[in-house]
């Protein structure tokens, strides 16, 4: 009897719902919901509300939207749309983060050193380095500091409380983010070596490990000039995540983060920190003309990471872990299409 009143319901209201174009009308007929995601405007950093949902408010329907990618083997991670029963569920909020700091060319910069650079000048200047295109040996690294920082496997606004936001496995990692990135490389014709070695079974001591796998691919790959530390970031509270993206073709992709950091008393060892901002500066401009939105204010503080390493040694944050696997896949896709604009 419901399922003939359903089809009953569903008839009868359709027509309405074309003649009128009213949007909530036709999502009604159709028995669909609105995304339902929060909205911030772009550059602030707003709180979203931290008040955690009852397991009821999540929507049976909303749970049963798909991607079209191919699934994805859940059995050794978390699975969104599995029971859990009895556990506590809380929201995802998302965020479009660009106007904030200072305005170079056509991208901002969070200046967190209080040092008086001019931005323009280092921005044009050339990089002190290149790529040689369809070289038989690696010009670019990619690996991962924290090789299991991981994301959510669907494009969701809720989780419950037992996703944790780590895992092995490459499905749902920043190890698929650097995949995407290594294969548009490769694509157009830039040799690049995907190290996806595991430096994080311990976070102490995880970027002295992660060193030692980069000077030994470059002890062994001596034409390697870029090194990208591939990460992912984590916004918001406990019971409230929030994730950052942009639209890219009609579609979510998660905003990107690039850090640059700098060393004037050479306290790091770092001297050469202003051939690395300039490289981060070149990034930014380029995903801002090709991808508008695509990138998070450029940070700029003092911190050297792993960039010492070379002038072409970077750390960038793809998404955080509220992000689908889907979104920053797409990301990866596209800054590998920004890497090679600036690089070839």
């Amino acid at each position: 009897m419901l399922a003939a009143l359903a089809v009953f319901c569903l008839f009868t209201r359709l027509p309405q719902a074309f003649s009128n174009g009213d949007d909530a009308a036709l999502a009604a007929a159709a028995f669909t919901l609105t995304d339902g995601k929060y909205r911030v405007e772009a550059g602030t950093d707003a709180p979203q509300s931290s008040t955690p949902l009852k397991k009821e408010e999540v929507k049976p329907a909303a749970n049963m939207i798909r991607n079209e990618t191919p699934q994805r083997d859940k059995s050794e991670y978390y699975d969104s749309y599995a029971s859990h029963d009895g556990e506590a569920v809380y929201s995802v909020g998302e965020k479009t983060i660009t106007n904030d700091g200072t305005y170079v060319g056509n991208f901002f910069i969070k200046n967190r050193t209080g040092l008086d650079l001019d931005f323009e000048s280092i921005l044009k200047a050339p990089l002190t380095f290149s790529v040689k295109k369809n070289s038989k040996t690696p010009q670019v690294l990619i690996y991962h500091t924290h090789t299991g920082e991981a994301y959510l496997d669907e494009s969701v606004d809720y989780y419950y409380e037992s996703y944790y936001s780590r895992t092995r496995s490459e499905a749902f990692n920043v190890v698929a983010v650097g995949n995407k990135i290594t294969r548009v490389l490769q694509n157009r014709g830039i040799n690049t070596l995907h190290d996806k070695t595991v430096h994080d079974s311990t976070y102490d001591g995880s970027y002295d490990r992660s060193a030692q796998t980069v000077n030994a691919d470059r002890g062994r790959y001596s034409e390697i000039s870029v090194v990208l530390d591939i990460h992912r970031d984590a916004l918001g509270t406990d019971d409230n995540k929030v994730k950052t993206v942009f639209d890219h073709d009609g579609k979510k992709a998660a905003q990107i983060m690039i850090l640059a950091g700098c060393d004037p008393g050479n306290e790091r060892g770092f001297q050469s920190w202003q051939n690395n901002l300039s490289f981060a500066l070149k990034l930014q401009h380029k995903a801002e003309e090709l991808y508008p939105g695509m990138t998070r204010p450029l940070s700029f503080g003092y911190f050297a990471y792993n960039e010492y390493i070379c002038d072409g040694s970077l750390l960038i944050e793809v998404g955080t872990d509220a992000n689908s696997i889907d979104e920053v896949e797409t990301t990866g896709e596209l800054l590998g299409e920004v890497l090679a604009q600036v690089l070839l």
